[in-house]
């Protein structure tokens, strides 16, 4: 038998049903799902140093469980020193089994290890059902070695939900354990 995420077998057994009640889905196809999480991180510095992309890019892929890929930059800007093609960040996209397994990570480990967490500001949304999550640092990962990260960096995760409007997806967000701040 196949190996099945945690999560993805939470969301056919719970959360369809869940989410059909409240909104009166007539067709178990109408019922928002997440379509894949997108891990983001800027790295500004990596037009001086080098390394520094393939840092980010050894803690992207050790933290997502995927290959990270440098993200290059599009034109010149003589005020940031930036010059066509030179790679300035890195991201990974994870879909089905993979986003599934970072998914629960995130929520059941790294969240609560935020400093002062009181819960995810519900205001990344954009409008089409897809959220954006920022995040300061990147040590609250496990599997980064606090001792061997050379500059504390931030990410930003987009979970893209084939909702239609923000509070499908909010509550299909929910239901996956996403703790959002309630006032």
């Amino acid at each position: 038998m196949a190996y099945v995420p945690r999560l993805k077998e939470k969301y056919k057994k719970e959360i369809v049903p869940a989410l059909t009640k409240k909104f009166e889905y007539k067709s178990v196809m109408q019922v928002p799902r997440l379509t894949k999480i997108c891990v983001n991180q800027g790295v500004g510095d990596a037009v001086s140093d080098k390394k520094l992309i393939e840092y980010a890019i050894t803690e992207m892929s050790n933290v997502t469980g995927q290959k990270a890929v440098p993200t290059k930059s599009k034109k010149d800007i003589s005020n940031f020193k930036l010059r066509v093609d030179v790679a300035i960040g890195v991201r990974v996209t994870l879909r089905d089994v993979n986003m599934y397994e970072f998914l629960d990570r995130l929520v059941s480990v790294s969240l609560p290890r935020i400093r002062d967490f009181r819960g995810i500001n519900p205001k990344g949304f954009d409008g089409n059902g897809n959220f954006t999550l920022g995040v300061t640092e990147q040590i609250i990962f496990p599997e980064i070695d606090i001792d061997k990260v050379n500059k504390i960096t931030g990410m930003d995760i987009t979970f893209v939900t084939s909702a239609q409007t923000d509070e499908e997806a909010m509550e299909l967000l929910k239901e996956f354990g996403i703790p959002f701040r309630t006032n």
